[in-house]
């Protein structure tokens, strides 16, 4: 009995490399692809306006409640210390080091990293894959590396966004609607960011971008090729690519700290 858990366990063991080895090849494949010619960037540009654009909808209304609850909550803490004036700065830091990189990155997931999979898997279903071989384009290079590259430009960008719009969510409710100071909210605000804060927001951004493309886009290509396999892979991808991002965020902060 303890020998065929071990060997079990073990073959799991194994499997799990397996799989992380090919997704790393996967990933380089695409990466070095997506430098060599012939460059198409319109593709590039598609997915840009796939992953990037269409997602400020979801983004804008995540931020803006985010930073609302920030302000409600964070004024009925600091009030009972006589620190409201402290509330710009508790938004800002909490939302530009943490809550903006993660929280956006996992709407990101949930609206354009399941939509790569199921758009990879059915092309795959379909035979698209070796259509494009026969007409001598790289499937990889065509369709996966710009997704890869559009990933990594698009979530620093709405991690911006995010920020900004969260910040005016927390004005709104400790300025305007419970009264804080305006010059105390910006100016504390101005004086407890710094650039280290920012820079690491950028570079959890970053690094969550290339997580949810290149998932994604793994578990799409990887699918087995029918509409369960598909389904399957749509929902392994989102759960594994949430959980890449909290995981690569402690990380990522243990380092940055």
């Amino acid at each position: 009995m303890k020998l065929e858990m071990t060997a079990r366990l073990g073959r799991i063991t194994l499997n799990r490399i397996q799989v992380l080895g090919r997704g790393g090849v996967f990933l380089w494949t695409a990466l070095s692809l997506a430098f060599s010619p012939p460059f198409r960037a319109g593709r590039l540009i598609k997915e840009l306006e796939f992953i990037g654009s269409k997602s400020f909808l979801i983004v804008f209304v995540t931020a803006l409640f985010t930073g609302m609850v920030l302000g409600l909550q964070g004024h009925h803490t600091l009030v009972q210390f006589g620190a409201e004036a402290l509330l710009g700065s508790a938004v800002a830091l909490s939302i530009i080091r943490e809550l903006g990189p993660v929280l956006c990155a996992l709407m990101v997931t949930g609206r354009a990293g399941s939509a790569i999979t199921a758009q990879i898997g059915i092309m795959k279903i379909t035979d698209q894959f070796p259509a494009l071989e026969m007409m001598s384009i790289d499937p990889v290079k065509y369709v996966i590396s710009p997704k890869i590259l559009a990933g990594i430009l698009c979530l620093p960008l709405l991690t911006a966004f995010f920020d900004v719009v969260g910040i005016m969510g927390g004005f709104l409710v400790g300025v305007k609607l419970l009264g804080v100071n305006q010059g105390a909210y910006f100016g504390k605000m101005v004086a407890a960011v710094t650039f280290a804060d920012i820079y690491g927001g950028v570079i959890k951004s970053l690094c969550f971008g290339l997580l949810i493309a290149w998932i994604s886009s793994f578990m799409g290509f990887t699918a087995e090729p029918s509409t369960q396999g598909v389904s399957r892979a749509t929902t392994g991808s989102v759960v594994l690519s949430s959980l890449s991002i909290l995981v690569v965020d402690y990380i990522l902060t243990s380092l940055l700290l």
